[in-house]
């Protein structure tokens, strides 16, 4: 675990008190303001001819590690909490990239495919296509909901092979069975909807390559259960939508990572539950560094002073790590 200090307790943000309030304040309230970047064009290495797009901005220390912010479901480098991460590191002399995964915001023009919670090889095709100079001195990744799920199997299946120092995630659902049976709730009916009507409306935009049943699969499913079982699992190779959660869930893979990772959640995630992360023998991994808040919702985080926790929890971390 980090420290106790004061600096480690999250307090809200009045009048944003409550797991829900704390997630939907990124959607409910203007997004920072555009910053912009150099645009790179990464190359996917498994002959599909997909291109993710990225944003990259270089750094005031050029000695300080490249910082990768990863989008979660339905989001891109227009996220709210994306920019205001870019931002939040920029402030602190790192370089930042933003990485739009397979068919998210820009990318979909240039890609066929679709991203997935297992998509782990993307990332590494990612870091291998940027300029050697811009990992020159290393790489931290930063994974937001699914892409921290993709980003803890991408740590334990490439990390030791990259020049990746360390690796956090915010929110990320480890364990997708349960985050799947949890959308299913009644309370969270909105959640579901936008969501699954966002993501639905990415798999079926220009330039993606789906097949006249997929085309129906997508517009027929009613939640992220039926998608994931008609969709995303045969698509991907996978049996059903429990084959997909069980070969891609983070929990599968956190025993295996050898890098300094940081994992911070919140007790009233509405979308993501904790369960699984209070359950994780963490101890049987030292690599490894939970950080569970009281409140803070799904990637809100949104502090007293208008500070986001999460990302100075991150900063911390990478001082004491790097």
């Amino acid at each position: 675990m980090l420290t106790a200090s004061e600096a480690a307790v999250f307090r809200s943000r009045p009048p944003w008190w409550g797991g829900d309030l704390q997630t939907l304040r990124n959607s409910l309230m203007p997004a920072p303001k555009p910053i912009a970047g150099e645009r790179l064009y990464l190359a996917m290495a498994d002959g599909s001819g997909d291109r993710l797009w990225a944003l990259y901005n270089s750094g005031a220390d050029p000695g300080k590690p490249l910082v990768i912010l990863i989008h979660g479901l339905a989001g891109c480098e227009e996220s709210s909490y994306i920019i205001a991460a870019a931002g939040f590191f920029q402030s602190h002399d790192y370089a930042t990239l933003r990485l739009n995964l397979r068919g998210a915001g820009p990318s979909r023009a240039s890609c066929g495919l679709q991203s997935h919670a297992g998509r782990s090889q993307d990332l590494r095709d990612a870091i291998l296509a940027l300029p050697p100079a811009a990992i020159a001195h290393g790489v931290v990744v930063v994974g937001f909901s699914l892409a921290g799920n993709m980003s803890l199997k991408f740590a334990a299946e490439y990390g030791p092979d990259l020049p990746v120092w360390a690796l956090a995630t915010v929110s990320a659902p480890i364990d997708l069975a349960v985050t799947s049976a949890n959308m299913l709730r009644p309370r969270n009916h909105l959640y579901n909807r936008r969501l699954l009507r966002d993501f639905s409306r990415e798999c079926l935009a220009a330039g993606a390559a789906v097949s006249p049943a997929e085309r129906v699969a997508i517009k027929a499913a009613g939640n992220f259960a039926e998608l994931d079982d008609s969709f995303v699992a045969p698509r991907n190779g996978y049996r059903d939508a429990h084959d997909y959660w069980e070969s891609c869930q983070a929990l599968g893979f956190m025993s295996q990572i050898e890098l300094p990772t940081l994992m911070l959640h919140a007790h009233d995630d509405p979308i993501v539950p904790i369960g699984p992360c209070l359950r994780y023998p963490w101890r049987g991994n030292s690599h490894l560094f939970p950080e569970f808040s009281r409140s803070g919702g799904h990637v809100g985080f949104h502090g007293v002073g208008n500070r986001l926790w999460h990302l100075d929890r991150v900063l911390y971390f990478l001082t004491q790590m790097l």
